[in-house]
């Protein structure tokens, strides 16, 4: 009898084929941005960088251009997010508008429009979305780790 075939995670193809196109990075940005709005859904989506000096994040992508703009720069607080994030490396989930409130200047905005960094309805996504999210956003870094691409 023969062994049944593992099919690769179609979504996970898309995001890894576009690392290899020329207009980085783009291409990789909006493949993700397009993969993880089917896998687990979204209203927002930005990529930030952070700068440990200004204790600034600047937005490299946003699939709102509108209030969202690329280029766009905010100040962090230290707190819950900065901490799970920043020091530890691991997701943050805002589950109300005070967690929101907590962290960022432009809660009002976020709270419009629902949760953080993948935003959608309060209470939208759990731990188990985490989990799915990771292997995206390990095919994102190394545009991420290529400054001369911003």
């Amino acid at each position: 009898m023969r062994e049944t075939k593992r099919r690769s995670d179609p979504l996970l193809c898309a995001v890894a084929a576009a690392q290899g196109r020329a207009d980085q990075p783009n291409a990789l940005f909006s493949a993700l941005d397009d993969a993880l709005k089917s896998a687990i859904g979204h209203k927002l989506f930005t990529i930030l960088t952070y700068d440990d000096d200004t204790r600034e994040a600047a937005r490299v992508y946003s699939n709102l251009p509108g209030p969202y703009p690329a280029g766009g720069r905010k100040r962090l607080a230290l707190g819950p997010w900065t901490e799970a994030v920043l020091d530890r490396g691991e997701a943050y989930i805002g589950r109300t508008r005070d967690d929101l409130r907590e962290v960022f200047s432009d809660h009002e905005l976020i709270a419009s429009l629902g949760s953080l960094n993948l935003l959608h309805e309060a209470g939208w996504y759990g731990e188990d979305d985490v989990a799915a999210c990771l292997p995206f956003a390990q095919l994102t870094l190394p545009a991420l780790l290529a400054p001369a691409h911003f």
